[in-house]
């Protein structure tokens, strides 16, 4: 798991974010709160969502138009905020930058390795049907020793986050829908898709409070810290670009991230 170009030789003020949508958003807010880098370029590739119905080739070649697109601003290095196209392209991307690049699944699984380190304990993972279907988390947990692992491919909540409904009758018949067979509650639940930390609160009280979540925004913060890059001083600055509708994504950075930028 370990990045080829993870030497970060200087300290990071630019940084790169890519999405498929608008699911990055959720890293960006947490990139925001924790004022790790002077400014955060986001790219979300709105004209294509979403990437998790889409074969693998396909989705490595939209990672790698996205390396083309950060080429033009001189980032110190890139977040891949997509777990499906960290599922599928990360490798690729990585071999085309000349800047680190990093993805959200490894993050998020040392993040699960220190929250839950018992092996015994049922772990949930969620996300879209292309990140299931690479078995990247699944292996990758079962390497470390951990037993119980389903992951359940949850890919109508992402049209019911962009729609703005984070509680109420319509997501709660969608949480029964892919939960209800379940039978018993995990004790961690991996939110393997970067829209559903908006809905974290909701899938937490489905399973009345038990699974601890881990959010990729939060694991890929941890991870950098973890890495070397402190805290920046600067003005924390946010341009929004996308490849169809930027003023829509922008109306949706200001009503995900309360105006922070």
């Amino acid at each position: 798991m370990q990045n080829p170009k993870s030497i970060i030789s200087k300290t990071p003020t630019r940084v790169g974010v890519f999405d498929s949508g608008a699911g990055g958003l959720t890293v960006v807010r947490s990139l925001l709160e924790h004022r790790l880098f002077d400014e955060i370029v986001y790219y979300g590739d709105t004209a294509r969502v979403p990437y998790g119905i889409k074969d693998a080739n396909t989705i490595v070649r939209y990672g790698l138009e996205a390396i083309e697109f950060f080429n033009n601003f001189d980032v110190d290095l890139l977040i891949a905020a997509c777990n499906t196209v960290s599922a599928h392209a990360l490798e690729a991307m990585r071999q085309k930058s000349g800047y680190p690049v990093y993805g959200v699944i490894e993050p998020g699984i040392l993040a699960l390795e220190r929250s839950v380190p018992d092996r015994e304990a049922k772990i949930l993972v969620i996300g879209t049907r292309a990140t299931v279907a690479s078995g990247r988390y699944q292996r990758e947990l079962e390497a470390l020793g951990y037993c119980r692992v389903e992951a359940l491919q949850t890919g109508m909540l992402v049209p019911i986050v962009e729609e703005g409904i984070d509680g109420g009758p319509v997501l709660e018949a969608m949480l029964e829908h892919y939960f209800g067979h379940l039978p018993e509650a995990p004790d961690a639940v991996i939110l393997g898709c970067t829209h559903f930390p908006l809905i974290a609160g909701a899938i937490r009280d489905y399973f009345a409070g038990r699974p601890v979540m881990i959010h990729s925004g939060e694991a890929i913060v941890e991870h950098l810290e973890r890495e070397g890059v402190r805290g920046s001083e600067g003005k924390n600055l946010l341009k929004i670009f996308a490849s169809d509708n930027v003023e829509g994504l922008r109306a949706i950075a200001a009503r995900w991230l309360d105006d922070e930028f």
